[in-house]
């Protein structure tokens, strides 16, 4: 029993739930960790080597994203535990199912995420409607349409090129997962000036110091392709990212893939934390002892969550941008200045913050 309640601390977990069903066969997490600001956003993920840990680290995540943002919800994360590629007509009856073993759940409102996108959304607010990141026909703001995150994204890299001295007009960007997040992070970057230099997704890594096309390698991928399909000269295994001779290195998928054993092969002046807890703390010790400026992910990829937080308030698509290019910038600057005059490590001083934020929350409520 006490392993059961090693992880808990003073913000949570508020809620764990196991979900478990026989037809369909469904496997599923929800962890709620807090929601003392309010209910709690955070995206569904599909992928089939989920566990319970990481749900719960992704929830944490997205409750210090949210009350670093200002926004008035708590952090929660969900796993269903499962191969996202499975034919459309199975997903969409697992996706049914799920949403019907969490309508009980009210604190908790469900997003997309990795193995999930906007018509899986769609779905879940045919169940219960409590969710975000529905289709426009439905009266949502995709976010991964319109690039909510990566846009944040762009703007931290903006704010931290600042502080690394690292103007955005022709700086040399590699993005690590060359998917949602990180195709229309290349996008607003090369808006700016920025080149992209090299990419990954999960069956390699292309490299051309000339510059890649982003519109065009999105292209690719949005047909189904792969970034090896370019035609670009260098082609590598998927880690090779990881060396790509680059100013700004973005991680965009997966969680930890910058470890201590491999941070050494690093090449950037800026990582900007695309993805969700993308960097161990080992190696985020690395990159403050050797000068690398790094962005926290629930600093810099806040975009998708401000944006579900608008849309779940029936705001506007011009507001989505206006708020996260506020939010975003100030965030970034705040934690940098606060970085840079303590001599602390960027994500120590993030977590000071939100964490400033929500203890004054939970202070002023009966039970969170």
């Amino acid at each position: 029993m006490d392993d059961l309640f090693a992880h808990c601390d003073a913000l949570g977990p508020y809620k764990i739930v196991h979900i478990c069903r026989q037809r369909p066969l469904l496997k599923a997490v929800v962890v709620v960790d807090n929601v003392a600001r309010g209910p709690a956003i955070g995206g569904l993920r599909m992928a089939g080597d989920a566990t319970l840990p990481e749900c719960m680290r992704l929830a944490r995540a997205m409750t210090l994203k949210n009350a670093a943002a200002g926004l008035p919800h708590g952090g929660a994360k969900s796993v269903i535990i499962g191969d996202p590629h499975v034919p459309l007509e199975d997903k969409e009856v697992l996706i049914r199912a799920f949403a019907s073993a969490i309508r009980d759940i009210e604190e908790y409102i469900a997003g997309p995420d990795m193995g999930t996108d906007e018509r899986c959304m769609a779905w879940i607010h045919d169940e219960i409607g409590r969710v975000i990141g529905v289709p426009r026909e439905l009266g949502g703001i995709p976010l991964d349409e319109i690039g909510a995150t990566g846009f944040g994204c762009m703007i931290a890299a903006e704010v931290a090129g600042e502080f690394a001295r690292v103007p955005l007009k022709g700086a040399r960007v590699a993005i690590q997962g060359f998917g949602a997040v990180g195709q229309h992070a290349a996008r607003f970057l090369a808006e700016r000036g920025a080149i992209l230099v090299a990419a990954s997704d999960s069956k390699g890594t292309i490299i051309d110091e000339r510059g890649i096309d982003p519109l065009k390698l999105a292209h690719i991928k949005q047909r189904g392709g792969t970034v090896l399909d370019a035609n670009v000269p260098l082609k590598r295994d998927r880690n090779a990212i990881i060396a790509a001779d680059c100013d700004i290195w973005i991680p965009a998928a997966r969680p930890d893939v910058l470890q201590a054993d491999n941070v050494g092969q690093l090449k950037a002046k800026m990582v900007i934390q695309g993805a969700n807890i993308p960097v161990t703390a080992e190696a985020e010790r690395y990159l403050n002892a050797h000068a690398i400026l790094s962005v926290p992910d629930f600093i810099a990829n806040a975009g998708g969550v401000i944006c579900g937080a608008v849309e779940y308030r029936r705001g506007s698509e011009r507001e989505v941008f206006e708020l996260i290019g506020t939010l975003v910038a100030q965030n970034t600057r705040e934690v940098l200045t606060r970085a840079r005059n303590t001599k602390a490590l960027p994500r120590d001083v993030a977590h000071e913050l939100a964490n400033e934020r929500i203890a004054a929350a939970m202070r002023l409520r009966r039970w969170s």
